[in-house]
């Protein structure tokens, strides 16, 4: 089947962002490239009401680099859009005529309404609602979009003048920013957030953001927590957290904000401004966790282009974690039957301690993704493949969960075989005590259930597992002789048992 390549363009206020993914089967894509040129179109456009020379200039710059890439990657369906300053610049109309004529192709203005559908589209795309009520954010330079919802069901769309780079130059002339400044500067997106939503206090549980101003908050947390994953998308910051960056923030001046580590040293001179409006948003809904969306408006594109030639279905917008974990083993050619049987063992184990040990859903459902992929590094060898494995989940887009819930999924098959956790394993020392513990008790359950099928033909059945005075007593049902079976689950106990501080008696009739 013939692969389409696909590019979306965002021509924002602060950047110009170009992705090129080439489109698969089942609605599935692959990123391929993603470009980005910090040209600040918005810089002086509150007071001159035009884009100055030199930002035109480099917006046409920066398109034509993007259109020799799209060219050299052979792309043959582009959307490219430009949003808020653009909407709002006297010339506008002439950079955007200059622009489509650089890049070959139509460039749409687009109005904060379709900004904010974008950025849900995406959202939804990636995180799992069900049930819940939300907020989707998108900061930009020049404007913010919030979308409220309830599970899949979008309630309001809402585009907002609060962008970083407008504020900034609004409110913060001096460096570094004054107190009096930044008060003012918060009673103004007060009176805005009041106005757009006519006094009525929207409860939220939490939001979804995804922006520059979002990405920095999420890597400047994740140093802030001594925290390393290989990608900030689907993190969780708390508000508390922001609270404390802003007062940090505050204090420096550029020069000092551009040293901190996650921040984008382009970015320093706007972060307060886009940082203070994301902490009055969660202040205004109520709102106590935000989740990072990596993707944004471009996806969002990228998710309709395919819709509209018939490469995506409808309902493909929103995915599950299990159908997400399933098609990236399948990717891979795992072994389905025993990696199912496998799961089907771990998760009777883990029922039986639920109880006893306080082990919740999110813990079962590591469990279960773990054990799906725990023999994915097959495919690059037989030899380590444990470690494989490891390496191939951590960096693996499995959707529903956060970067720090699969790195815990990657070290769980990691240690399915071969040697404990150990000193000398820096990725496990990195974890705190806490998932560390988990990671042990649910690397045992997983490592004794590949065990228990040591010929791959699931033939043993986990009937009960009963912990009296320090001793596991596990009843198992084989449909034959299962000797080699116990000999297997005998060889792999010694972790469920340092895990669960007990020692396991198999018991066969």
């Amino acid at each position: 089947m013939k692969k389409t390549r696909l590019a979306a363009i965002d021509i924002g206020t602060n950047s110009i962002r170009c992705i090129v993914v080439e489109a698969e089967q089942q609605g599935r894509f692959m990123v391929l490239d993603d470009e980005k040129a910090t040209v600040r179109l918005g810089e002086q456009l509150s007071k001159t009401g035009a884009i100055s020379p030199a930002a035109f200039a480099r917006a046409v710059e920066a398109i034509s680099r993007i259109r020799k890439l799209i060219d050299g990657l052979k792309v043959t369906e582009v959307e490219a859009v430009a949003t808020s300053a653009v909407r709002s610049a006297a010339n506008g109309p002439e950079l955007v005529e200059a622009l489509s004529r650089e890049l070959g192709r139509e460039i749409r203005v687009i109005s904060g309404e379709e900004e904010a559908e974008l950025a849900a589209i995406s959202a939804l795309h990636n995180f799992e609602m069900n049930g819940k009520r939300y907020a989707m954010i998108d900061i930009g330079g020049g404007s913010v979009e919030i979308v409220t919802a309830l599970g899949n069901h979008i309630e309001e769309y809402y585009s907002l003048d609060l962008g970083a780079v407008v504020l900034t130059e609004r409110f913060f002339p001096t460096d570094p920013i004054r107190t009096a400044d930044f008060q003012k500067f918060q009673r103004h997106v007060r009176a805005e957030l009041k106005k757009a939503f006519s006094g009525q206090k929207l409860a939220v549980q939490t939001f979804i953001g995804s922006g520059g101003t979002i990405t920095s908050l999420g890597y400047m947390v994740m140093n802030m927590r001594r925290q390393e994953y290989s990608s900030v998308h689907g993190y969780e910051t708390l508000r508390s957290e922001l609270v404390h960056l802003l007062a940090m923030l505050m204090r420096r001046d550029i020069k000092g904000r551009r040293a901190i580590p996650g921040l984008n040293p382009d970015r320093a001179d706007i972060i307060v401004a886009g940082l203070g409006v994301v902490d009055e948003l969660m202040r205004f809904f109520g709102a106590n966790t935000l989740l990072v969306n990596e993707r944004g408006i471009r996806e969002g594109l990228i998710i309709r282009c395919m819709r509209r030639l018939g490469l995506m279905a409808e309902e493909q917008g929103q995915r599950n974690w299990r159908q997400s974990v399933l098609e990236f083993a399948r990717s891979c050619h795992f072994d389905e039957p025993h990696s199912r049987h496998v799961a089907g063992m771990a998760l009777a184990m883990f029922d039986s301690l639920s109880k006893e040990f306080r082990l919740k859903k999110p813990e079962r459902r590591m469990l279960e993704a773990a054990a799906y992929l725990h023999d994915i590094g097959y495919f690059i060898s037989y030899n380590s493949h444990h470690k494989h494995s490891y390496h191939l989940i951590r960096h693996a887009d499995l959707f529903g969960f956060a970067p720090q819930e699969r790195e815990m999924i990657a070290q769980i098959a990691r240690y399915h075989r071969k040697s404990l956790p150990k000193k000398k394993h820096v990725e496990f020392l990195r974890m705190s005590e806490k998932d560390q513990q988990t990671v042990c008790r649910l690397g045992g359950i997983l490592r004794l259930a590949d065990g228990l099928d040591r010929r791959r033909s699931g033939l043993v059945e986990v009937v009960e597992l009963l912990h009296t005075e320090g001793d596991y007593r596990m009843k198992l049902l084989g449909t034959e002789d299962i000797s080699v079976e116990i000999f297997g689950g005998n060889a792999k106990k010694d972790l469920f048992e340092k895990a669960f501080e007990g020692k396991i008696v198999f018991v066969t009739s």
